[in-house]
């Protein structure tokens, strides 16, 4: 059986036969954020099928290709759709991929989501910018054998988000008038929704957003000293006292509606940042 750092290696070596420039980011799309790819000047585009120890995406409106290209004039790598716990891989499968994207050169790493609001500020379609997170998804990707080649045995997390990014992100919400919001993001295993009881005990905990992805990349993501941004879109509103039962097709066309926005959020960020 290989070794984690041997199958980045194998996924690595698959991705240059097709695309050899050097990543400046790492994107991950999340529900109905697919589109945004459309704004990379494509170079390759690999289904995860095709890249050794990929596993295949089977979440609703997720592609599952890696699109490598270029954004704004910067060299990207995207995921055209994210793998999630509730489809039974494990956190180490999951997260795969954001090794793979430090292996490829990569130093910074973009990820997006759908969310249920908590926050009663928030709306359907609006934008939070992440600064911390909870994870409540009952496992960690780290948990194992450190390979110290890839990261260190306990990984700082005072700033899993780094702070600049988020001020930046942040300001450029503001000069583009997109509605943006700074807040807490609480991931759970899924695939269920959460009870009304759990909402509030979500909300009591600190929580504006809930989920169920984007922790563990992060989690990873920082043990290999990638820097992150992160931005969830607001998709349904999760008040315990006036609560509905959630539509699957609704979150989508939402995320769907926020997805402008959102690219020319990243779009500028990444020009700003890394041009």
């Amino acid at each position: 059986m290989l070794e984690l750092h041997d199958k980045i290696q194998e996924a690595v070596s698959a991705i240059r036969e097709q695309w050899s420039e050097t990543p400046r980011a790492g994107i991950i799309l999340g529900t109905g954020l697919g589109p945004l790819a459309e704004k990379i000047e494509v170079q390759a585009a690999i289904d995860y099928a095709d890249i050794p120890n990929f596993p295949s995406s089977t979440a609703l409106s997720h592609k599952g290709r890696l699109v490598c290209g270029t954004l704004a004039g910067v060299p990207v790598v995207a995921m055209e759709g994210r793998l999630h716990m509730y489809e039974g891989y494990p956190l180490k499968l999951i997260t795969l991929p954001v090794r793979v994207m430090k292996a490829l050169g990569a130093d910074l790493m973009v990820v997006s989501n759908a969310v249920g609001g908590l926050n009663p500020y928030y709306r359907k379609g609006d934008i939070m910018v992440i600064e911390d997170h909870i994870n409540l998804m009952g496992d960690n990707p780290l948990i194992g054998i450190n390979d110290d080649r890839l990261g260190p045995r306990f990984p700082d997390m005072c700033e899993p988000y780094e702070q600049a990014l988020v001020d930046k992100a942040l300001a450029i919400a503001r000069a583009e008038d997109i509605v943006a919001h700074k807040g807490v993001l609480v991931a759970v295993a899924g695939p269920n929704l959460e009870t009304r009881a759990e909402y509030r005990m979500l909300r009591t905990m600190g929580a504006d957003v809930v989920g169920m992805s984007t922790i563990p990349e992060v989690v990873v993501a920082v043990h290999c000293s990638l820097r992150v941004v992160g931005f969830s879109v607001v998709t349904d509103l999760c008040f315990p006292d006036a609560l509905e039962p959630a539509d699957v097709n609704e979150i989508v066309r939402v995320a769907n509606e926020a997805e402008p926005l959102l690219s020319k959020l990243v779009t500028t960020l990444i020009q700003q940042e890394l041009s």
